[in-house]
């Protein structure tokens, strides 16, 4: 649907081009449509999305960076082309009298915008309605993570042009929205969806389910208030640096230090749940931690990460089986040496 790379203009496509050429040199250069003023019939693709040959369907709505047919008549003596207001580059062997090969700019304008195709030739100017998309959508995070119905959740991201949103198959009312940021308002029964941002160029999914953040910009409910290092040397809520919602864990260790995320007074169960998720990110070219639940150090899953994010989803299965319940999680940092100022968001558990 979106994306048709000019790469994917094949032999197809050249044969169509030397068809609409040899027509254009079999016809009067005096002709009555030259010298008249130009008229658009219609816009079509010059190749699906998967490469394969165009039917030529007329079409309103095109991407940034895709080849198309502009058809009608009025095109020899064409001396511009927008797309939006934006002088498009356009090559003059491809144009005829009736039809006009053209890639839309990949600055083309998409918000705010005329929605106009503008051919400006010697003889007039012939406007037709057409719609450049956004990119597909990209939601790279939201929170909180832990709402119920009726609460206001941020969503994070890009190309949000006209979106519509969901938590599952549920529509959620739009409080307001911008091209990289949305509000709305949660629909009853959201527990364990997932919020989806749908836009005429497609649509982007959370990796993340509501109702299953352990912290997210704040500690869920049931994490008890002394969650942070082993040292006491406390944290830092970081609104700089962070890859989910609006800030981070951060903290800096000293050698052999634990990250505590304690549940002992009200133990989660793990019902539905497979494993957890957690993003880190270090100042040092490494870090490494080993990954504990419920005090099974035996059982703990290393793992490794530097100075750019990395999530992890990890199973239950690497962390010694799926217990009933969780009453502690523990992230120690491991052979790191100390003084490592470290980075940590998004924990949180992975439906089955």
């Amino acid at each position: 649907m979106k994306n048709s790379k000019n790469k994917k203009i094949n032999s197809f496509l050249a044969f169509i081009v030397s068809l609409f050429l040899l027509s254009s040199c079999s016809k009067d250069d005096n002709s009555s449509s030259s010298n008249s003023a130009p008229v658009i019939n219609s816009v079509a693709a010059s190749v699906n999305a998967d490469g394969s040959p165009s039917s030529l369907t007329p079409i309103t709505l095109g991407y940034a960076n895709n080849l198309y047919i502009i058809r009608g008549s009025g095109f020899t003596t064409t001396k511009k082309i927008y797309f939006n207001e934006k002088d498009t580059y356009f090559n003059p062997t491809l144009v005829t009298d009736t039809e006009i090969f053209v890639t839309v700019d990949i600055n083309t304008p998409y918000a705010n915008s005329t929605d106009e195709l503008k051919v400006v030739t010697s003889y007039g100017t012939a406007t037709y309605h057409f719609v450049i998309a956004p990119p597909a959508p990209v939601l790279s995070s939201y929170n909180p993570i832990n709402a119920s119905a009726g609460d206001t959740v941020t969503i994070y991201g890009n190309f949000f042009l006209n979106p519509a949103v969901t938590f599952g198959t549920s529509a959620a009312t739009i409080v307001s929205s911008s091209l990289t940021q949305i509000q709305v308002i949660v629909p009853a029964n959201p527990s364990h969806q997932f919020v989806t941002v749908t836009t005429i160029s497609g649509f982007a999914t959370s990796t993340q389910a509501i109702g299953t953040a352990i912290y997210d910009d704040a500690a869920a409910p049931f994490v008890e208030n002394y969650l942070g290092p082993w040292d006491g040397s406390g944290f830092t809520v970081d609104t700089n640096v962070k890859i989910q919602g609006a800030s981070s864990i951060q903290a800096t260790f000293s050698g052999y230090t634990g990250f505590k995320f304690p549940m002992y007074s009200s133990p989660v169960s793990t019902t539905g749940y497979s494993g957890i998720r957690l993003s880190f990110k270090s100042t040092k070219e490494t870090g490494k931690f080993k990954v504990v639940i419920n005090g099974n150090y035996s059982a703990g899953k290393e793992i490794t990460f530097n100075s750019n994010w990395k999530t992890f989803n990890i199973p239950f299965s690497d962390l010694g089986g799926t217990p009933a319940t969780i009453n502690e999680i523990v992230l120690q940092e491991y052979n790191n040496g100390g003084g490592d100022k470290l980075y940590i968001d998004d924990v949180g558990f992975i439906l089955n």
